[in-house]
């Protein structure tokens, strides 16, 4: 796991999970093994067919010199035909986004994992945030009476 971001979590209802390869270079790999990643404010847009990751923001690796990468460049994400379809279809529907939930390291190769998701209003968040506190005293209740 390099990095999640938590904030989509709890700004949208995420729905359709993905995982997509992303088109990166090298001082970027070598900045996400350091974990100099900020997922925070990133979207997904599909432009001409394709999907690129914006607002993604990874530091700029220290011990290269001359040939660094821009930090907050656009990225491609490398999806088959068919998920960027079914994708396309979605987001056209009212309030859907696509938004990344974590970024992590598979076989060697850098994985983005994108859902599919839906904005929530502040009342539900709320009830959210209620809904896990009870959740949470529950569990702790459950607990003392097994001891």
């Amino acid at each position: 796991m390099i990095a999640q971001n938590k904030k989509a979590r709890a700004d949208y209802e995420l729905s359709d999970i993905i995982e997509a390869g992303i088109a990166l270079r090298g001082t970027e790999v070598k900045s996400l093994r350091m974990g100099k990643v900020n997922l925070k404010d990133s979207h997904v847009r599909i432009e001409g067919g394709e999907a690129f990751l914006h607002g993604t923001h990874i530091s700029a690796y220290p011990f290269a010199h001359y040939d660094n990468h821009d930090p907050e460049r656009d990225r491609k994400l490398l999806l088959h035909k068919r998920e960027l379809k079914r994708l396309t279809g979605k987001i056209q529907q009212k309030g859907f986004t696509v938004v990344p939930t974590r970024l992590y390291f598979k076989n060697g190769k850098v994985k983005v994992e994108i859902a599919l998701a839906k904005g929530r209003k502040v009342h539900d968040k709320r009830e959210e945030l209620k809904r896990r506190a009870e959740q949470r005293d529950m569990e702790r209740v459950i607990k003392q009476k097994v001891r």
